[in-house]
C-alpha cells in the first residue's frame, strides 16, 4: 500500500513539475500543509464561536488562506525545469516568506485598512506592488504560464486604457487605484473567488483526500470490477464507474488519473485496449468527476455565490446531465470493446437479460430503502429526540458504524492493488461490498447535511470530514480487534494517526494549485470590473456572432477551450463566466429564448472541463499517457472523441431546459431522464460508427437525427405546430383576459439598457389571477399609454411582476405572443422512435445476413 503511495505522489509531483525535497525541507513543507488544513477546519468549524477565540472574518481567513497558498507554492513548485527538484534553494524559500508576508498583511493590518478605506498610505503601495507581481511567479510556477499572462495582460490593460484603440479605450486607472482595487480591497485577488476557495473548496479537497487515505478509493475500484469485470470491456466499465466514485469526492481531473488509472490502465490494455484508448478511457470517466454531484469541482460552489443560488438547487440541475454523460461512457466502452472483439473475464457465464434486470431492480430498490429509511428515520428523530436530537443521531451513527465494521471483518479483507496480477479471476461482489460500508457513512453525513439540513457547503464538509476523521483513527483498532480468525492484522490507533496527518498534508498539497488559480483569476475579474471591459468584450462577442445564439454558443465554447489549455478549471470558469455568461443571457432574450444562468454557468463548466482532455495541453491526457505509456496527443484526440457526449450536453441543455430539470414535476423528471438517456446512448452508437453492426453513413446520420429528435423534440413540434398566436400589443388587456392564469405571455420589447443604448429583447411575463385582463394588468403592476400607433410603457410599479420582468417606463411593446392550445412536444418521440427502429431492422437484417 506504501509503495503504491508513493508512486502515485511521484505520478502527480512528475506530472505537475513538483519537488519532492529530501529532510528536513520536507518535514517543514508536510508541517506547514498540516498546519493549513488545521486551519481551515477550525474556521469551518462552530468551535471558534463556542470558546470565544479564533473568530476570523472573511477577509483576514482569505489572506491567511492565500498566505499558505503562496508560501507553499514557493517551496513546492521550482522556478524552471532545469531548477533543482531534490531541495529547495534559498531564494524560492525567501520569495515565499515575502509572499506569504504581502498575503497576511490584510489580516495583520485589517482594523487600520478598515478605518482607511482607499487612503493607501506608503506601506499599502508596497504590499501591493510585492504581492501582486509574486502572486503572478506562483501561478507561473504551480499552473503554467497562460494564466499569469492572462492576468498581467488585464492588469497592463487597466492602467493603459487611454492609450488603446477605439472600442477598448477607456479612461485609464491610476497605479495607486489599480494596487488598492487589485490587492487591498476584496474587489481583486481577494474576491468572491478566493472568498470560495476558503470557505468550501478546501473542506471538499480534504473531504476528498481523507476519504482516499482511509482506502475508499481502492473500495470504489475492487467493487466496480466486481460488478463489471465478468462483461465484455469489464476493466474499462470498471474504469468508468470507479472513477465516477471517486471523482464524485475528489473533484480533480489530474489526481483522479493517476490515483484509478494506476491500476485500471494495465488492466484495460491487458484485455486487449490500446495504451492510447485505455489511457483515453480513464481520462473521459475521471475528467466528468467534475460534474458529478454531491461533490463536484471547486468551480460549482463558485456557482453558489456567482448565482445565488443554493448548492442543493446546483446539485438537483447538473445531476441529470451527469448521470447520463456516465452512463453513455459505458456503452462506449461496450461499442468499443465489440469493436476489437473482447471476451469477459474468467469462468463466469454473461448474465440472462433476466437476471441482469433482476439484479439492477434489486440494487435500486435497496438503495432507495436505505435512503428513505435515512431520510424519513433521521427526519422523524429529529423533532421525537427535540432539544438531543444532535446527541442522538451521534449515538446511532456510531452504532451504524460499529455494526458495518463488524460486517467488515467478517469477511476477507480486499486484495492489495496489483495491476499485474492475473486477470483469470474476478473478486466477490458480496464480499467487496461488505467489506467497505462504512466509507460510505461520510458521503451520507455530507449529503444529509447538505440536502436535509440545508447546512452550508462548508459546513456539510466540515461534519463529513469529522466522521472521516473517527473512521480513520478507530478503523484498523476495531477491525483488528472484531476479526477473530487472524487473518490480517489491520494496525493499530497510531497508524490511523498516521493516516489522519498523511491525508491532511495531502488534501492541502492538492490545494495550493486551486487557491493560487483563484486569486490570480481575482485580478482578471478586478480588472474587468475597474475598467467595464466586459461590455466592451460583450459588445465584440456579439459581433462576432451576429446576433446569432448558436454561434454565440460555439464562440463561448471555443473561448472556453482555449482558455482552459492553459488554466485550471476554476480559473476559467470565473473568467469565462464573469465575461460571456451576461451576454449569453441577453442575446438569448434578443432571440426570444429566455436562458436561465444557472444553464449558462453550467455551460461554460462543462466547456472548462472539457479543455482537460482537449489536445495539444489537455492535461489529464499526459497524466494518462504517463501511466499508459501511450503518445499523449493520441489519447487527448481519442479522449476527446469519447468525450463529445459531453460536448454535445451543454448545448442541448441552453435549448432545453427540462434535461436541467428546470420547472418540472417528479414522473415528469423521471421520463425526461429515461428517453435522454436513450437519447445519449443512440448519439454514442452515431459518433462511434458502431450500434448492432458496423454502421454505414447513412445509419449514423439517422441516428443522430433521432438523438437529436428525442433531445429537442420542441425544435420539430414548433415548425408543426406553433404554440404562440400573435396579438396587437394594443390588446394586451384582452389578451389577459383570454388566457389560463399560470401561463405566460411572451412579450417582444424595445427600450434604452443601462448605458443609453436602444436595444430590442424578449421578456416572459407571466399571468397572475383576475376577473379580467385589466384587473390582470393592475396586478402586474403595469400600465400603457398610445402613441402614433406605438404600445408604449406608461408606468411600471416598484418591485411589481413586471418590474421583476425587465419592463420599464417609456419601452416599445413591440408585439405579444400569447400561449394556445399547443400540442405536447413529446408526441414528436413517436417518429423519432419509428425511425430508430428502421435502422434497428437495418442492422439485424444485416448481422443475421
Amino acid at each position: 500500500m506504501h509503495d503504491k503511495q508513493l508512486s502515485t505522489e511521484e505520478l502527480i509531483a512528475q506530472d505537475v513539475g513538483a519537488r519532492l525535497p529530501g529532510a528536513p525541507m520536507a518535514q517543514i513543507i508536510a508541517g506547514l500543509a498540516l498546519l493549513w488544513s488545521l486551519f481551515q477546519l477550525w474556521i469551518a468549524s462552530p468551535l471558534p464561536f463556542v470558546f470565544g477565540f479564533g473568530v476570523f472574518n472573511d477577509t483576514e481567513t482569505r489572506a491567511i488562506h492565500l498566505a499558505f497558498a503562496l508560501l507553499l507554492a514557493f517551496l513546492v513548485y521550482p522556478a524552471f525545469k532545469r531548477s533543482p527538484r531534490n531541495y529547495v534553494p534559498l531564494l524560492d524559500i525567501a520569495l515565499g516568506l515575502v509572499a506569504c508576508a504581502a498575503a497576511a498583511y490584510l489580516f495583520l493590518a485589517y482594523e487600520q485598512l478598515a478605518q482607511r478605506p482607499g487612503n493607501l498610505t506608503t506601506l499599502d503601495l508596497i504590499t501591493a506592488c510585492i504581492g501582486i507581481p509574486l502572486l503572478l511567479e506562483a501561478t507561473r510556477r504551480a499552473l503554467g504560464p497562460a494564466l499569469a499572462v492572462i492576468a498581467l495582460v488585464f492588469l497592463v490593460y487597466s492602467v493603459a486604457g487611454p492609450y488603446m484603440p477605439g472600442l477598448l479605450a477607456h479612461r485609464g486607472v491610476s497605479f495607486t487605484a489599480l494596487a488598492n482595487h487589485q490587492w487591498i480591497t476584496t474587489e481583486g485577488v481577494f474576491g468572491i473567488a478566493l472568498g470560495v476557495s476558503t470557505s468550501f473548496v478546501f473542506l471538499f479537497v480534504l473531504f476528498g483526500a481523507l476519504l482516499e487515505r482511509a482506502g475508499a478509493g481502492h473500495y470504489f475500484i475492487q467493487l466496480a470490477f466486481s460488478l463489471l469485470g465478468h462483461l465484455r470491456g469489464g476493466p474499462a466499465k470498471a474504469a468508468v464507474l470507479s472513477s465516477g466514485l471517486t471523482g464524485m469526492i475528489s473533484g480533480s481531473s489530474i489526481a483522479n488519473v493517476v490515483t484509478t488509472g494506476t491500476f485500471t490502465i494495465p488492466m484495460m490494455k491487458r484485455t486487449g485496449f490500446s495504451s492510447e484508448k485505455a489511457g483515453a478511457v480513464e481520462v473521459a470517466s475521471s475528467v466528468n468527476g467534475q460534474i458529478m454531484p454531491p461533490v463536484m469541482g471547486a468551480a460549482a460552489f463558485l456557482m453558489v455565490e456567482y448565482i445565488g443560488m443554493p448548492y442543493v438547487e446546483i446539485i438537483k440541475h447538473a445531476f441529470l446531465p451527469a448521470a447520463i454523460s456516465y452512463i453513455a461512457l459505458l456503452y462506449i466502452v461496450h461499442l468499443e470493446s465489440l469493436k476489437l472483439g473482447l471476451q469477459p473475464i474468467g469462468n463466469q457465464q454473461p448474465k440472462t437479460w433476466l437476471r441482469r434486470l433482476t439484479g439492477f431492480a434489486f440494487g435500486a430498490a435497496l438503495i432507495s430503502g436505505l435512503s428513505l429509511a435515512v431520510y424519513y428515520g433521521l427526519g422523524w428523530l429529529k423533532p421525537a429526540l427535540g432539544p438531543y436530537a444532535l446527541e442522538g443521531i451521534g449515538v446511532l451513527l456510531a452504532l451504524v458504524y460499529l455494526g458495518l465494521l463488524k460486517i467488515a471483518a467478517s469477511v476477507p479483507v480486499l486484495p492489495p492493488e496489483d495491476p499485474n496480477a492475473p486477470l483469470d479471476a474476478l473478486p466477490e461482489t458480496r464480499a467487496v461490498l461488505l467489506s467497505g460500508l462504512h466509507f460510505l457513512l461520510p458521503v451520507v453525513v455530507l449529503v444529509w447535511c447538505l440536502m436535509v439540513e440545508r447546512l452550508s457547503p462548508g459546513l456539510s464538509a466540515f461534519w463529513g470530514s469529522v466522521m472521516l476523521v473517527i473512521i480513520l483513527l478507530t478503523q484498523r483498532p476495531l477491525l483488528s480487534w472484531m476479526r477473530h480468525d487472524g487473518s490480517h492484522d489491520h494496525g493499530t490507533f497510531m497508524d490511523g494517526v498516521i493516516d489522519l496527518r498523511e491525508g491532511m498534508i495531502a488534501g492541502a498539497r492538492n490545494m495550493i494549485g486551486i487557491g493560487i488559480a483563484t486569486a490570480a483569476a481575482g485580478i482578471i475579474v478586478g480588472a474587468v470590473s475597474q475598467t467595464g471591459v466586459g461590455l466592451v468584450l460583450a459588445d465584440l462577442v456579439e459581433l462576432l456572432s451576429m446576433g446569432n445564439l448558436l454561434l454565440m454558443l460555439m464562440l463561448t465554447a471555443v473561448f472556453s477551450l482555449i482558455l482552459g489549455m492553459g488554466l485550471p478549471t476554476t480559473a476559467n470558469y470565473i473568467v469565462v463566466s464573469s465575461l460571456l455568461a451576461p451576454v449569453v443571457v441577453t442575446l438569448g432574450q434578443q432571440n426570444g429564448l429566455i436562458v436561465p444562468l444557472i444553464a449558462v454557468h453550467l455551460f461554460v463548466f462543462y466547456f472548462g472541463i472539457m479543455a482537460d482532455v482537449t489536445p495539444p495541453v489537455g492535461l489529464a491526457s499526459f497524466a494518462a499517457a504517463a501511466v499508459s505509456k501511450g503518445d499523449p496527443i493520441k489519447t487527448g484526440v481519442t479522449a476527446f472523441y469519447y468525450s463529445l457526449r459531453t460536448a454535445a450536453l451543454p448545448f442541448l441543455f441552453i435549448f432545453n431546459t427540462d434535461l436541467l430539470l428546470i420547472d418540472v414535476d417528479f414522473w415528469h423528471g423521471v421520463l425526461i431522464f429515461a428517453v435522454a438517456t436513450v437519447a445519449m446512448l443512440i448519439f454514442a452508437a452515431g459518433t462511434q460508427g458502431f450500434f448492432l453492426v458496423r454502421s454505414r453513413w447513412y445509419e449514423n446520420v439517422l441516428l443522430l437525427l433521432v438523438a437529436f429528435t428525442l433531445f429537442r423534440p420542441g425544435f420539430w413540434m414548433d415548425i408543426v405546430h406553433d404554440p404562440y398566436r400573435d396579438i396587437a400589443p394594443a390588446e394586451l388587456a384582452q389578451a389577459l383576459d383570454d388566457v389560463e392564469p399560470d401561463s405566460q405571455l411572451r412579450l417582444r420589447v424595445r427600450g434604452e439598457d443601462a448605458v443609453g443604448d436602444q436595444r430590442t429583447f424578449s421578456l416572459l411575463l407571466a399571468i397572475p389571477d383576475g376577473a379580467n385582463g385589466q384587473e390582470r394588468l393592475e396586478k402586474l403592476g403595469l400600465a400603457l399609454y398610445e402613441q402614433d400607433g406605438k404600445t408604449l410603457v406608461d408606468t411600471v410599479a416598484f418591485g411589481s411582476p413586471a418590474a421583476e420582468a425587465g419592463l420599464e417606463f417609456d419601452q416599445e411593446i413591440l408585439s405579444v405572443r400569447a400561449p394556445t392550445e399547443s400540442w405536447p412536444k413529446e408526441l414528436m418521440w413517436i417518429p423519432g422512435f419509428m425511425l430508430f427502429g428502421l435502422v434497428v431492422w437495418l442492422q439485424r437484417r444485416r448481422r443475421q445476413g
